[in-house]
């Protein structure tokens, strides 16, 4: 699959990385990926961006959330239809930063996390290859495979090619915020300006659909619309966020 067209804001400043991505070399951008500290991390002005961005899946909010999140009963969980004796494989068409895709993993899930973004991809593989070698994570990432591509276009594609079983597809396409101040958090500003938002969403949502076996789960801002299409059969709604639920067939133990 062809990379996609580097935003005119970023390049690379590792030679070899840039030339596997087929983007820029050089450090005079807005948004540079590099390698620092023995990770790979995008970083900007950090007046503007904070801190360099990484996956890191053994420490921080990512670890927290593993050992104190509330396993099975989390939302996310819920949604995906993890229950007692219930454990889907799950297609996070959306991977991000996989946050989400990790928490599904270290309860037992199989996820296949697509990325359509390269430097995004690139921090993902790069933090689930630094994690593989830990003596409690690494069980964890085994279970977490990931693919470079654009869900929209290309999801029935990826899934023949990786022999997935998608019964359950989670979405969480980047909402478009109109109110600034919603920007507060500078890491989701560095991500943003990369990632940008995703306006073609219904078409996300109509590849999900004709793809999942079982459900397809829609992570939405608790509230915003719905994505334009069919209508969701159930909600769980949460403090800040809700799931849409599109649901096929029953999961089953």
């Amino acid at each position: 699959m062809s990379p996609d067209e580097a935003p005119p804001s970023l390049a690379v400043a590792d030679a070899a990385l840039a030339e596997r991505l087929g983007l820029p070399r050089g450090e005079r951008a807005t948004l540079v990926l590099r390698h620092e500290a023995g990770r790979l991390v995008l970083a900007g002005d950090p007046r503007v961006y904070g801190k360099p961005l990484a996956v890191d899946f053994l420490a921080g909010k990512v670890a927290h959330r593993r050992q104190f999140g509330g396993g099975r009963g989390q939302l996310v969980a819920k949604a995906c239809g993890l229950g007692k004796g219930v454990t889907p494989h799950i297609v996070d068409a959306t991977a991000g930063l996989g946050r989400d895709a990790f928490v599904l993993a270290s309860l037992g899930a199989e996820v296949l996390l697509v990325e359509r973004v390269a430097a995004i991809a690139s921090l993902l593989e790069d933090g689930l290859a630094r994690a593989a070698g830990d003596p409690e994570v690494g069980e964890i990432v085994a279970r977490m495979r990931l693919a470079w591509a654009d869900a929209g276009h290309e999801l029935a594609a990826i899934l023949a090619a990786t022999g997935f079983p998608p019964q359950v597809i989670h979405l969480d396409p980047m909402f478009p915020h109109r109110d600034k101040s919603a920007l507060v958090k500078k890491e989701m500003r560095l991500f943003r300006e990369l990632a940008g938002d995703d306006a073609d969403a219904p078409r996300l949502l109509e590849a999900a659909l004709d793809t999942a076996t079982h459900r397809v789960v829609v992570k939405r801002p608790r509230k915003a619309p719905p994505i334009a299409g069919p209508a969701p059969q159930h909600v769980l709604e949460g403090k800040t966020s809700r799931y849409d639920l599109y649901v096929h067939r029953a999961l089953k133990p």
